[in-house]
C-alpha cells in the first residue's frame, strides 16, 4: 500500500514520530544540561568525638585519613622534584622521552602544532620506530587544535592512539566531562605531571608575556604506577582495552627510588562527592600555620570559601594567588573576583599575578603538605573534569614550594580590600553577572 504524498511528493511524515522524536531530543538535552550544571556536593567537614577538629598535616593520622577518604594512599620512597615553567620541565621531559626502552605513556588535555608539539611528536614516532610500546591518549575537546597530521603519523609509527570522549549527539552527559588529566610514564618508572601542555606557551620561565607560569613535577617510586593506572583507566573508556603487562606495570618499579611519601590522586566526579572534594577539604581543615594556593581559575563554591575563611579565622596565613588580567579565560576571572570581598573579610590575603598567564595549581600546608598537578579551584575540576594531582608529605618540598610561592608573590599585586570595595559600578556588574555562569567555567 502507498503512503499519502505531500506538496511535492514527499511522504507525509507520521505525528507520532514526530512527537517521540521531539520527546527524545528533550530528554537528551536535559540529561546533558543536568550533567553540565552539576555541582560539587561537598558542604562541611565533621570531626565527631574529636575536640581538636580534623587532624592537622602534621598529624600522622592526617595520610590514614586522606588514604582513606580520597582513595589515594600516600606511601614513602619516591623521589619528587619540583618543576617550574618550560624552562625547568622540557628539557628534562625530552631527555626521559629519548630515554626509554620499554614503554611510553601520554596523556594529554591540551595541544597546538609549534616547538613543543612538534619535539613531543618526533621523539614518539622515533621511539616507536625502535620498538618501544607507545601509547597517546588526548582529549577530544581540549587537544583539538593538534593538526591531524599529528594523528596520522602516530598511527603509520605504530602508536597506539586514541580520543577520550568524542562528541556524540546521543552521549550529551559526557559532553562536559572532560579529561583535563596531564599524566606522562616512561618505562613505568618515571612519571610526570603538572599544567603543562604540549603548546609553545608553556616555553620560557614564566616571568614575560607569552610565557606562562606554571609547576610541574618529576617523580619516581610508587606513585608513578598509581598514575601509570589511573592512565589504564582512562585509556580502558577511551577503547574499551585494559592495558597491563611488565612493560607498562614493571615488577618493583621505583622500590628504594626516595625518602619521600607520595600518592596520585586521580579524581574521577561521580553523581557523589569527588576525591578530589575530599582531598582539598582535608588540606584546607588540616591548615594550622600556612595553607599557600597558587591556582590559575581561582572560584572556590560557598562551601569552600566558608572552610577558606574558617581557615583564617582560626590563625592560619591563608593566601592565594591567582592571575590577574592577563588570563586566558576572562569570565572565570570576574566570577572569581566577585567573591574577594567576601575571603578578603574573612583574613585571607588574596594576589593577582601580572607578569602572564599564571596555570599553576598547587597548594601547599603547613610547609610539610603539597598538592602539584591539574586540580583547579574550580567547580569543572571538582565536579565535572577527570584529574590527576601528586600528593607529596615531605618538608623539603614543601620547603622549596614555600619558597617558590613567595617568590610569585614578588611578580603579584596584592589586593587591598578597601580599594576593591571602591571598583567602578561596572566591574561589579561583569563580576555579578560572570558568577552566575560559575557552575561551567
Amino acid at each position: 500500500m502507498s503512503r499519502a504524498a505531500g506538496p511535492r511528493g514527499a511522504p507525509v511524515g507520521r505525528p507520532g514520530l514526530t512527537a517521540v522524536t521531539l520527546i527524545a531530543v528533550v530528554i537528551l538535552l536535559w540529561l546533558g544540561v543536568t550533567h553540565i550544571l552539576r555541582v560539587a556536593p561537598l558542604q562541611v567537614v565533621v570531626a565527631h568525638d574529636d575536640p581538636a577538629g580534623p587532624p592537622a598535616v602534621s598529624d600522622p593520622r592526617f595520610l590514614e585519613t586522606v588514604a582513606a577518604l580520597s582513595e589515594t594512599p600516600v606511601i614513602p620512597s619516591n623521589a619528587v622534584a619540583l618543576l617550574n615553567n618550560g624552562n625547568g620541565t622540557f628539557p628534562p621531559l625530552f631527555a626521559d622521552l629519548r630515554s626509554a626502552r620499554r614503554s611510553i605513556t601520554v596523556q594529554a588535555y591540551y595541544g597546538k602544532a609549534g616547538v613543543v608539539a612538534d619535539s613531543v611528536v618526533a621523539i614518539l614516532l622515533e621511539r616507536a620506530r625502535s620498538g618501544v610500546l607507545v601509547y597517546f591518549l588526548f582529549d577530544a575537546f581540549g587537544a583539538d587544535p593538534l593538526p591531524d597530521r599529528f594523528e596520522r603519523a602516530l598511527h603509520e609509527a605504530g602508536v597506539h592512539v586514541a580520543a577520550f570522549r568524542p562528541f556524540r549527539w546521543w552521549e550529551l552527559d559526557r559532553v562536559s566531562h572532560r579529561s583535563h588529566t596531564r599524566a606522562i610514564v616512561i618505562d613505568g618508572r618515571i612519571g610526570y605531571t603538572g599544567g603543562f601542555g604540549f603548546d609553545d606557551k608553556w616555553l620560557g620561565g614564566g616571568r614575560r608575556p607569552g610565557q606562562w607560569r606554571d609547576t610541574n613535577v618529576r617523580f619516581a617510586g610508587p606513585a608513578v604506577l598509581q598514575l601509570q593506572a589511573a592512565f589504564a583507566e582512562e585509556w580502558a573508556e577511551a577503547t574499551g582495552e585494559l592495558v597491563m603487562g611488565d612493560r607498562l606495570f614493571p615488577a618493583a618499579s621505583g622500590a628504594g627510588a626516595g625518602t619521600q611519601a607520595a600518592g596520585l590522586l586521580h579524581s574521577v566526579p561521580s553523581s557523589g562527592t569527588s576525591p578530589a572534594e575530599r582531598a582539598l577539604a582535608l588540606s584546607i581543615v588540616g591548615a594550622r600555620r600556612t595553607l599557600y594556593i597558587a591556582n590559575s581559575y581561582f572560584l572556590p563554591n560557598a562551601s569552600f570559601r566558608r572552610l577558606l575563611a574558617q581557615a583564617a579565622t582560626r590563625g592560619t596565613d591563608v593566601r592565594v594567588l591567582t592571575n590577574s588580567r592577563e588570563t586566558d579565560v576572562s569570565l572565570t576571572r570576574l566570577a572569581g573576583r566577585s567573591y574577594y570581598a567576601e575571603l578578603l573579610g574573612a583574613g585571607v590575603r588574596i594576589y593577582e599575578y601580572q607578569p602572564t598567564m599564571m596555570h599553576a595549581k598547587t597548594l601547599v600546608v603547613d610547609g610539610v603538605w603539597a598538592i602539584i598537578g591539574t586540580l583547579n579551584f574550580d567547580n569543572r575540576s571538582l565536579a565535572l573534569n577527570n584529574e590527576v594531582s601528586l600528593l607529596v608529605h615531605d618538608r623539603r618540598l614543601g620547603a622549596a614550594m614555600d619558597s617558590l610561592f613567595l617568590a610569585d608573590l614578588g611578580y603579584a599585586r596584592e589586593i587591598d580590600l578597601a580599594e576593591f570595595r571602591a571598583r567602578p559600578w561596572h566591574e561589579r556588574l561583569r563580576e555579578w553577572g560572570a558568577s552566575h555562569l560559575a557552575r561551567v567555567l
